[in-house]
C-alpha cells in the first residue's frame, strides 16, 4: 500500500481563494480585520506572524500587528486586549505564543472577547466545543485537522482515533472536535504506557507530540489515517512526528510535514476571522449577543 497524500497546500489555497471572492464582495467599511499581539522577540513567532499578516491580506482581511517589548507587564498587556475587544472596526485578536514566563497566558487568552477569539483559546470556546455547542470558535489546527479528513472523504462515525499529546491548543480541542463527530478517541501522551500497541489500534492517528519521527511503520495499523501535526528539525531539515516515507508504506492516507496540516491552519484562522466578523454584524444588527461580553 502506498498512501495517499493529503495535500494541504492545494486544499487552503482553495479555501483562501472561495474567502477572497466571499470579501471581495463585502463593503470596505465592513471588512474583516485581525488584530495580532505579537510579544518579545521570538524569532519563530515573529514568522509565524509574518505568514498570518501576508495570508490575510492576499484573502482581503485586514491584519494589524502590535508588536510589544517582552518587558511589558500583565497589566498593561491586559488594557491592549481590552481596547482590541472595545474596537468596533477589530473583528478578531490572536495573541501569538509563547508569551514571556512572566505573564500567565491562560489569563491573558481569558481576556479577549470570545466572539473575536479567532484561536479558540479562550476557556468559553473551550467549553462550548466541550459541550457539542456550534457557536463554538474551534481553534485553527484541529478544524482545519477535520478540513482534511471531511475533504478525503473519510468516514468518522465509530472510528477509533488516537492523539498523540495533550496541549490545550491542539492534543484536546481535537479530541474534543473528534468525539463530537462521532469518533471514539483516546487521549495518549509522554506518559502513556504500551504506545506503540494503543497506537497500533487506531483508524485515526493524529501525532501532536513535539518528537521528531516518532511514529514508525510498526505503529500504524494497515489502512489508517495519519495526521502529522508535528514541526521538528533534523539536520536544518522540517520533519513531523511521523516517519513520513516508513508510514507510506501501509497507511491509507498521510499529511506531509511541511505542506500538511499548517497551511490549513492558516486558512482556518482566516475562516475564523471572517465567520466572526459576519457574527459580529449579525449581533449589532439584532442588537443582542449569544456570549454575554458584548457590550451592546
Amino acid at each position: 500500500m502506498t498512501a495517499q497524500i493529503l495535500d494541504g497546500r492545494k486544499i487552503a489555497s482553495e479555501i483562501r481563494e472561495d474567502l477572497a471572492k466571499k470579501i471581495d464582495i463585502i463593503p470596505g467599511e465592513n471588512m474583516p480585520v485581525l488584530a495580532v499581539v505579537l510579544v518579545g522577540e521570538n524569532d519563530a513567532s515573529k514568522v509565524y506572524v509574518r505568514n498570518k499578516k501576508k495570508a490575510a491580506l492576499e484573502v482581503g482581511i485586514g491584519c494589524e500587528v502590535i508588536e510589544l517589548n517582552d518587558t511589558i507587564g500583565e497589566n498593561a498587556l491586559l488594557e491592549i486586549i481590552h481596547e482590541l475587544n472595545d474596537n468596533p472596526h477589530v473583528n478578531g485578536v490572536i495573541v501569538q505564543l509563547p508569551l514571556p514566563k512572566h505573564i500567565n497566558p491562560l489569563k491573558i487568552l481569558s481576556a479577549i472577547n470570545p466572539e473575536k477569539d479567532v484561536d479558540g483559546f479562550n476557556p468559553y470556546n473551550a467549553g462550548l466545543l466541550a459541550c457539542k455547542e456550534p457557536e463554538a470558535i474551534v481553534s485553527a489546527t484541529p478544524k482545519g485537522i477535520l478540513k482534511l479528513l471531511q475533504v478525503a472523504n473519510i468516514d468518522l462515525v465509530g472510528k477509533h482515533a488516537v492523539i498523540i499529546g495533550r496541549s490545550n491548543i491542539v492534543g484536546r480541542p481535537t479530541a474534543m472536535l473528534l468525539l463530537n463527530n462521532d469518533c471514539t478517541v483516546t487521549i495518549a501522551h509522554s506518559k502513556t504506557t504500551n504506545l506503540s500497541e494503543l497506537v497500533k489500534e487506531a483508524d485515526i492517528v493524529v501525532a501532536a507530540c513535539g518528537c521528531a519521527k516518532l511514529v514508525k511503520k510498526d505503529w500504524i495499523k494497515k489502512g489508517a489515517v495519519v495526521i502529522d501535526v508535528g514541526i521538528n528539525r533534523i539536520d536544518g531539515k522540517l520533519c513531523g512526528d511521523v516517519d513520513f516515507d516508513e508510514v507510506c508504506e501501509v497507511a491509507s492516507f498521510v499529511t506531509p510535514v511541511p505542506g500538511g496540516v499548517g497551511p490549513m491552519t492558516v486558512a482556518m484562522l482566516l475562516e475564523n476571522t471572517y465567520e466572526a466578523a459576519c457574527r459580529q454584524r449579525e449581533h449589532q444588527h439584532n442588537h443582542k449577543c449569544c456570549c454575554g461580553h458584548c457590550k451592546h
